[in-house]
Order: C-alpha cells, then sequence, then structure tokens
C-alpha cells in the first residue's frame, strides 16, 4: 500500500482515515502534514477520526503542533488547541503549553478575534 492513500479524500472520507489506526508513526510520518490539514475544522465529518489517531501520535508531532500555533492561521489554531489541549487525555508538551498560555495570556488581535484565546484558557483550565 502507498502511505499517500492514507490521506483522507475529501471531508467524509471516514472509511480512509479510520485505516490510520494500524499505522504506527513511523509509518505515516511523510503524510502527518497532510493528517493535520484534516482538523483545520473539526467540523468536518472526517476529522474527528483524523484528530483521534493524531491524539495517539502527539508526542511524536510537537515540531508540527508547534507549527501550526505559531502560525497565521486562527481557526487551525482553535481546533488545534482543542484536539490536543482540551480533548487529549496526554498532557500537553512544555513548549506547547507555553504556546497556549501566551495566547490564553498576550493573545494578538486575530486570535482575540477568532475567540483562540478562550479556547487556549479551557485548554489551561482542564
Amino acid at each position: 500500500m502507498n502511505i499517500e492513500d492514507l490521506i483522507p479524500k475529501d471531508k467524509l472520507d471516514i472509511e480512509t482515515a479510520e485505516k490510520l489506526k494500524d499505522y504506527s508513526y513511523e509509518e505515516i510520518k511523510p503524510i502527518v502534514p497532510d493528517l493535520l490539514d484534516w482538523i483545520q475544522d473539526m467540523n468536518w465529518p472526517v476529522a474527528k477520526t483524523v484528530a483521534d489517531y493524531l491524539i495517539t501520535i502527539s508526542e511524536f508531532i510537537i515540531p508540527e503542533i508547534i507549527e501550526i500555533l505559531n502560525g497565521k492561521d486562527e481557526m487551525w489554531k482553535y481546533w488545534t488547541i482543542g484536539v490536543f489541549g482540551i480533548y487529549s487525555k496526554k498532557p500537553l508538551h512544555p513548549e506547547v503549553l507555553e504556546i497556549i498560555y501566551r495566547i490564553a495570556n498576550y493573545p494578538s488581535f486575530e486570535e482575540k478575534e477568532s475567540e483562540v484565546d478562550e479556547q487556549a484558557i479551557r485548554a489551561l483550565n482542564k
């Protein structure tokens, strides 16, 4: 199987996303950025299945999570904090925690406008 076949084709492709659970981080490492794209909007049907898998490998994708949180896509930040900071039972990595703390306490105008700061506060209070 070509590992790229594990990237959902559209927001309804839950069947493909469910196959991820059969693969380790090392096996899917090349497609992690593509999988993270699917949590840009947790309202998409496929997003929860992908997020559930990404949570299981979260300790391996800290650089990618940090890149999203330091980026300019406020909604992606919002959902990323939700997935890894609220829904995940795993403790936050110190570097991720530091960024979430900064967003909660010193949000940019855009973060405040998109309520990313409120999501960060929820993550810190969970």
